[in-house]
């Protein structure tokens, strides 16, 4: 199936769009414009959210006039960094990814029709089967989920409990330093302990 025509024009979007991230939050949209400007001709800005940075920086995708552009900036941020309002900023740029816009639109122009099905129809029996395999598939994944569950509590309850038993080794060492009682042990059984 061709994608439709509007995805096919989202795609060329892309191509033109880089994405650009540690970003200061005061960094507005007509500032990241004008420091962009410097390499071309900027067609649009917006700012996304950063779900697995720090909060102290955001990120946007800039559309530029043509890919070439695009490709030229990601180059040249490579080696030097974005003067922002006259300050040098560490930002990091690559190539923009579909899954980066959240206003992508759907690759294929599909849609899923149910209806209700006759018994007298020639393919109920398939579709039965069809339905009855789905069924066992949703009950076996879910029993997998189920064992997957319990092998991470056992792993859980191993580590804690291997935890609590160093845990306590050490405190007893500790303890036992403390007490004096090592150096008498060692006198007694003249052991001597090389200190690394």
């Amino acid at each position: 199936m061709e994608p439709s025509t509007e995805y096919a024009a989202f795609e060329e979007k892309v191509k033109k769009t880089i994405y650009i991230d540690n970003l200061s939050p005061q960094v507005t949209k007509a500032v990241l414009e004008n420091a962009i400007n410097q390499f071309g001709n900027v067609k649009d800005v917006q700012f996304i959210p950063t779900y697995f940075a720090s909060r102290g920086v955001c990120a946007a995708l800039v559309e530029m006039e043509s890919a070439k552009q695009a490709e030229e900036i990601i180059c040249e941020m490579i080696d030097s960094p974005l003067m922002i309002s006259g300050m040098p900023r560490p930002v990091r740029a690559q190539k923009a990814q579909v899954e980066m816009f959240e206003d992508r639109p759907k690759k294929h122009q599909r849609t899923i029709v149910c209806r209700w099905m006759d018994p007298s129809h020639q393919n109920f029996e398939m579709a039965r089967k069809i339905k009855d395999l789905t069924k066992k598939h949703a009950a076996e994944a879910q029993y997998i989920m189920e064992l997957q569950h319990e092998e991470e509590e056992k792993l859980h309850k191993q580590q804690s409990e291997t935890l609590k038993t160093n845990y306590k080794k050490y405190e007893l060492i500790d303890g036992a330093q403390a007490d004096g009682n090592v150096n008498r042990l060692k006198a007694e059984y003249g052991i001597t302990l090389n200190d690394h």
